[in-house]
C-alpha cells in the first residue's frame, strides 16, 4: 500500500475496507483530467462530505450550546467548518501528501492550496461514512470541531469595508464575479472586488457570498485594517 495512504489512515485511526474509496477521495480533477476516462475525482464525495460535516457539527453545537439562539449558533458552526479551519485539519492528518494531482497543479503548489486542501478533507470524510458509517465519520469531526485554537473570530468583512468606504461619499464598492468553475453542486466562485473602478480585493468561495467576504477581507488588509 502507498505510503502516504497507510500514514494518512494512521492519522484517521481509521483503516478502509475499500481502499479505492480513500484513493478516489484524494483524486483531485486535475489527475482525472490527465488520466482521462476511468479515473472519478473527489467532486461528489465533497458534496456528500459537506452535508455530513454539516450535519455533526450543527448536532455538536445544538447539544453543547444550549444558550445560545440560532444565529449563533451559526456563527459558531461557520467559524470551525470554514474553508481556513478545515485546510488546518487536512495538514494534521498530513491529506496534502496523499493527494493525486496533476502534473500542473502539482508544479503550482497544490497540495498546499487551501481550497484543495478543504475540499479534500471534505471528501476522506465522505468516503469514511461511506466505508464505516456515520458513527466513524463523527468521530473524525469531533476530534477538530471543539477546537478553538485554529478558529478565527467570524467577522462580516463586507459591513466594515462598506463602512470605511462610506467616510467619503464619493466612493462606490462594487462586488464582480470574474469566474465560476466546477459543476453545478460544488461550483468555486471568484469574486472581485472594486472601489470605483479598481481592483482592491479578490477573494474565492464555494459562494457567491462567501468569495465576497474573502475579496472584502483582501481589501480592507490592503488598507492596513485587520
Amino acid at each position: 500500500m502507498n505510503e502516504s495512504l497507510a500514514k494518512l489512515q494512521e492519522n484517521l485511526g481509521y483503516r478502509f475496507k475499500d481502499i479505492e474509496l480513500l484513493k478516489t477521495a484524494l483524486t483531485h480533477s486535475s489527475y482525472a483530467n490527465e488520466k482521462g476516462e476511468g479515473v472519478i475525482c473527489n467532486e461528489r464525495l465533497e458534496f456528500l462530505g459537506d452535508s455530513i460535516l454539516g450535519f455533526v457539527s450543527a448536532k455538536y453545537f445544538y447539544e453543547n450550546y444550549s444558550n445560545l439562539p440560532e444565529g449563533e449558533l451559526t456563527k459558531h458552526r461557520a467559524a470551525r467548518v470554514c474553508e481556513n479551519a478545515l485546510c488546518v485539519f487536512a495538514k494534521e492528518l498530513e491529506i496534502g501528501p496523499a493527494l493525486r494531482l496533476g502534473k500542473g497543479e502539482t508544479r503550482m503548489g497544490g497540495r498546499e492550496r487551501p481550497s484543495i486542501l478543504a475540499d479534500a478533507f471534505e471528501a476522506v470524510l465522505a468516503a469514511v461514512f461511506l466505508d464505516g458509517g456515520l458513527d466513524e465519520a463523527s468521530k473524525i469531526v469531533l476530534r477538530f470541531i471543539p477546537r478553538h485554537d485554529v478558529i478565527e473570530e467570524v467577522r462580516d468583512y463586507k459591513t466594515i469595508l462598506q463602512e470605511v468606504v462610506q467616510r467619503n461619499r464619493e466612493e462606490h464598492v462594487e462586488y464582480v464575479v470574474v469566474d465560476a468553475s466546477g459543476p453545478d453542486h460544488a461550483k468555486t466562485f471568484t469574486v472581485e472586488v472594486h472601489l470605483n473602478s479598481n481592483v482592491i480585493g479578490s477573494g474565492t468561495g464555494k459562494s457567491k457570498k462567501l468569495a465576497e467576504q474573502h475579496a472584502a477581507k483582501e481589501a480592507l488588509a490592503l488598507m492596513g485594517i485587520k
